[in-house]
């Protein structure tokens, strides 16, 4: 009887059946999705959006530009990473093509199913191999990871697995005193920017916990992280000037930004406003894109929102509330959603992650609770880089590159904070 207890344990924390299992999962999904979607619709809507247009652009050589489809020139809208990865696969199977939806689809699952592996060996770091098993297998079962790769042709899942790799790196550079470990640390990091610009929220936690926990003395543990930190923004510095060089204004990564703070702050949200029909339309807001150029834009959509926010002060309290929920749990009223939706399947999706937000929490507590120095780091992702999102606009997909941390508080709310044998020891 042991011995069967004994390897019924040492199946469920095989790495290489989570992941397996993953796989499954998520190409049963995208089985299932591509049964019941026609192709011509699969070769085309997902790559109707700010990503598939500069990779359209890209691959038919008019360079990274035109993010609403018509030749409208350079664009900024979106770091350069990901964009490059569905342009390759454009060239490869052509642009808007069936073929490169299977190819896009089945990298982002690739993405996916590989997040298992930082979040299982970061999980073990922390916790022990309990609580990484139990990580990877919710992120194995998580509805938003299996749903998420086939629905978005988006940088989400790459995001997720980056940001799960970092934590790892994380945990593991500290322990090294070679600076060739550092700059590989900061090369990472610098991909991360270049992909998603959110996650550089923890950067500067995450580099101040690095320098407390290395090894060495004072000076040596200055001297590595900043290292990595200029390798990463080297990375960054080829974007960013041809930014300037193309509007002739500092633009480090992405020049979006005051469009998404207007988007969650505009006047379709005051009940007061005299244009009781306002309503923000794709169409108006293309035509006004290639009416004003990106920089004019930009600048509109700033003031419209900063105005916005400053003389609905009230409203913008409940507008920030709302996000919140929306970017933790999928809607900004959870329990009127989830009553009012007829699939099973939604329900499942505000349950887990309901749940989770509050294992994450849980487990947040008890690594604090039980001074555990990995707390920082995982705090980092946690607290900072939702931030953005409770200011803009929120949902789910905005939470899933943080999830691999969120899931592996989880776990270790369901087995308890532990402290491993491996801990750091701090300076």
């Amino acid at each position: 009887m042991n011995l069967k207890k004994g390897k019924v344990v040492v199946a469920m924390t095989s790495l290489w059946l989570i992941l397996a299992v993953a796989i499954v999962c998520r190409a049963s999904y995208a089985y299932r999705q591509l049964r019941d979607i026609p192709p011509s619709v699969l070769a085309s809507v997902p790559f109707e959006q700010e990503t598939g247009n500069i990779a359209m652009a890209l691959a038919t050589e008019k360079g990274f530009s035109s993010p609403m489809r018509r030749d409208t020139g350079p664009t900024a809208w979106l770091t350069p990473a990901y964009p490059l990865f569905v342009a390759g696969i454009f060239r490869v199977f052509g642009v808007f093509t069936l073929h490169a939806f299977y190819a896009a689809a089945a990298l982002n699952i690739l993405f996916s199913v590989a997040t298992c592996v930082p979040m299982y060996f970061a999980g073990r770091r922390i916790a022990g191999i309990g609580a990484a098993s139990i990580a990877a297998w919710l992120w194995a079962f998580s509805p938003n990871a299996i749903v998420i790769p086939f629905q978005w042709i988006w940088d989400t899942s790459l995001s997720a697995l980056l940001a799960a790799a970092i934590l790892w790196a994380t945990f593991a550079v500290i322990e090294s005193e070679r600076l060739r470990d550092w700059c590989v640390y900061g090369f990472l990091w610098g991909s991360s920017l270049l992909t998603n610009p959110v996650l550089g929220a923890a950067l500067p936690f995450v580099s101040g916990w690095t320098i407390c926990h290395g090894r060495g003395e004072m000076r040596e543990r200055l001297a590595r992280p900043a290292a990595a930190l200029g390798i990463a923004i080297l990375c960054c510095v080829p974007w960013t000037v041809r930014n300037y060089l193309e509007f002739h204004r500092f633009i480090p990564l992405r020049s979006n930004f005051p469009f998404e703070l207007w988007l969650g702050n505009n006047k379709v949200f005051d009940d007061r406003s005299p244009d009781v029909n306002a309503r923000v339309t794709r169409y108006e807001e293309e035509r006004r894109y290639v009416q004003l150029g990106e920089s004019a834009f930009m600048t509109e959509k700033w003031n419209l929102a900063t105005d916005f926010i400053r003389t609905h002060k009230l409203l913008e309290v409940r507008l920030t509330a709302w996000r919140f929920m929306d970017f933790w749990v999928g809607s900004s009223h959870p329990l009127q959603a989830f009553e009012n939706s007829g699939s099973a399947w939604i329900r499942a999706i505000f349950a887990f992650n309901f749940l989770t937000a509050a294992g994450g929490l849980i487990g947040l507590a008890n690594l604090w609770r039980t001074r555990s120095p990995y707390c920082l780091p995982v705090a980092a992702f946690i607290v900072a880089v939702p931030l953005v999102y409770y200011a803009t606009h929120a949902s789910l997909r905005y939470r899933h590159p943080i999830d691999p941390m969120v899931l592996t508080l989880t776990a270790i709310a369901v087995t308890g904070a532990k402290r491993p044998n491996n801990v750091v020891a701090p300076y």
